[in-house]
């Protein structure tokens, strides 16, 4: 065979693709992935934490009861009653004053009537 020349036996090496964009914590160092979940966790903590204060605040309040508002609610109960008492008072009053009225008005047609 006959020899090529040493230029014409070089091969021809295709370019390498482009490397995929990496996602940022795959060029990091671990000491710096640490530092950043701690930073991670501790913003959620303190954004979280007067959530759940308040959160707890405000059931801790619904299951301890003032007493001057319960004694206040126990007041507006009672009148309560005593209106609705009244109210069936108002209502019997009611029923004989339409009783009379019907009895008048009787006696007004029977003298009215020729006998």
């Amino acid at each position: 065979m006959l020899a090529l020349p040493v230029l014409m036996q070089t091969e021809v090496i295709a370019p390498l693709p482009p490397m995929p964009p990496m996602a940022p914590w795959m060029l990091m160092s671990p000491e710096a992935m640490v530092l950043t979940a701690l930073g991670f966790f501790a913003a959620v903590v303190l954004i979280t934490f007067p959530l759940v204060r308040a959160l707890a605040r405000r059931l801790e309040g619904r299951s301890a009861r003032d007493p001057a508002l319960a004694a206040e609610v126990e007041e507006l109960r009672a009148r309560v009653a005593e209106l609705e008492q009244r109210q069936g008072t108002l209502h019997e009053l009611e029923e004989r004053i339409d009783f009379t009225e019907r009895l008048l008005a009787q006696q007004r047609e029977q003298a009215r009537l020729p006998h």
